[in-house]
């Protein structure tokens, strides 16, 4: 599966090892950058997804989605994020990833803008629970030479995910990130929180990114 991640940002927050190890599949534990484990408030643009080589799907390949994020690394030491959830606007691709991968895809109303060094992000999850974000960063100057951070929050070449008890490596090739630092102007989060993280969006983030995208493929599971 092939797609271009489009006008992404990264907001991150460093966090205790032992607050995210229980939400690892087996087999799986965080991946940790100076002492911490890491969680990403990651909204974007899917553009043109499309399967094999059947090219992109009209509709259902362009949408929408912000996910929340860990860090993961398996015994054979590959590196990779563990989702906690993912808002997208496209029902059809939230019922098919959730019964497929068990990736905890929610079907949520998103809306997405841009006027000149500012973005925004609005998200309000279709459940009884209507939980929402809203994030606005102000973008800033281009990044020459990422830090070891900056590759490491970035540069995920897969993810780790748990169907039926089995734990599976996806991997996921893509070119460098062109990354640009950014500033966070407003936000309003509950995301983290109900994927199991209350009280990390209330502290200052330690990472905040912004890029306007790269095209990704997703190989084929690989059991752990």
């Amino acid at each position: 599966m092939s797609q271009w991640w489009r006008d992404i940002s990264f907001v991150h927050w460093p966090v205790d090892p032992a607050r995210v190890a229980p939400m690892m599949p087996p087999g799986v534990r965080p991946d940790l950058y100076d002492g911490a484990a890491w969680v990403g408030l990651i909204p974007f643009r899917m553009v043109d997804a499309g399967v094999g080589t059947v090219g992109p799907v009209p509709y259902l390949g362009s949408f929408l989605e912000t996910n929340v994020r860990l860090y993961s690394v398996d015994e054979a030491d590959r590196h990779g994020v563990v989702f906690r959830s993912l808002e997208a606007e496209r029902l059809a691709v939230v019922l098919g990833a959730n019964a497929s991968f068990n990736v905890p895809y929610k079907w949520a109303r998103m809306s997405y803008g841009a006027s000149g060094t500012l973005v925004r992000y609005e998200t309000r999850r279709l459940t009884p629970a209507r939980t929402r974000s809203l994030l606005e960063l102000e973008v800033g100057d281009p990044v020459e030479r990422p830090t070891e951070l900056d590759l490491f929050l970035t540069a995920r070449f897969g993810l780790h995910t748990s169907v039926l008890g089995r734990s599976f490596w996806i991997p996921n090739t893509h070119g460098p990130w062109p990354l640009r630092r950014a500033t966070v102007t407003a936000l309003d989060d509950e995301l983290v929180a109900a994927s199991g993280l209350p009280g990390v969006v209330a502290t200052e983030p330690g990472s905040v990114l912004f890029s306007t995208g790269v095209r990704t493929v997703f190989g084929l599971p690989q059991r752990l």
